[in-house]
């Protein structure tokens, strides 16, 4: 098997990334296009997030991923492809975070909007990881190499954790331990507060993040941890706090109605 797995359509030969990648984006928007007709949120209101999330998510995927190698900073003269090329996937996430909330504090939108992005952007991201796994080396997202039976040759004869495999299938995993919650939920008529489903994806997320990146051959410099785990980590704190917000929140208003 060679890398990257070029896919073919008709005459077409197409890059495995760019393919899974649009794929990810359109497949994601749709998702989210139909998930959004039941939102009270007003179309206008609605686009301009979607505007400030893309926006916070480029701007993020890009900042976080410069944070990778302090050496190519110091020498971007001689790095500037490796910087401007490259992403990751949580600088993304919590850059649409912060870009989603600034435009809300804008257009004046006071309630979470978060649920109606959770399970468009799993499945986007399942997608998005057949891209890196079929690209190989290349891509830069594999694993250490290892003696475990889940160790992948991507062509060179060492075998190699197939790290975004691991993370496709807690994505499905993820998705459907949140469905799973929603039904229950529903069944026992008890809603689950707004915003709660939102918190649950970016904090497994994260964790997930966090633990596997141990297993990347990407630096670790700052006190045994690397760029995305040090991003992890905050975002884990602040998704901590918001889960305890909004249960606090969520038992005060239970409380209110009792009485």
């Amino acid at each position: 098997m060679e890398f990257p797995v070029y896919i073919h359509i008709g005459g077409l030969r197409i890059h495995p990334h760019f393919l899974f990648e649009s794929l990810a984006y359109f497949i994601g928007f749709r998702i989210y296009v139909w998930r959004r007709k039941k939102s009270d949120i007003s179309t206008v209101n609605m686009f301009w997030l979607i505007v400030g999330a893309a926006l916070g998510a480029s701007l993020g995927s890009k900042l976080l991923f410069w944070l990778e190698n302090p050496a190519w900073l110091l020498s971007i003269s001689e790095h500037w492809r490796e910087l401007f090329g490259g992403k990751t996937i949580v600088g993304g996430l919590l850059g649409g975070l912060i870009g989603v909330e600034l435009t809300k504090k804008l257009v004046g939108i006071t309630r979470s909007t978060g649920d109606e992005f959770a399970f468009p952007l799993i499945i986007a991201m399942a997608i998005g990881r057949i891209g890196c796994f079929l690209t190989g080396l290349d891509d830069h997202t594999h694993g250490t190499p290892t003696a475990w039976i889940t160790g992948f040759d991507y062509g060179d004869g060492v075998l190699r954790h197939p790290t975004q495999l691991y993370e496709i299938g807690f994505l499905f995993f993820l998705a459907f331990a949140l469905f799973a919650a929603k039904k229950t939920s529903a069944a026992r008529r008890q809603e689950l507060p707004n915003g709660l489903i939102y918190i649950w994806f970016m904090f497994g997320y994260l964790a997930f993040r966090f633990v596997i990146d141990f297993i990347k051959p990407t630096p670790h410099p700052y006190f045994g941890l690397n760029n995305i785990q040090l991003a992890c980590v905050l975002g884990m704190m602040y998704f901590a706090y918001r889960m305890f917000a909004v249960s606090r929140n969520a038992n005060i208003l239970k409380g209110s109605h009792a009485s």
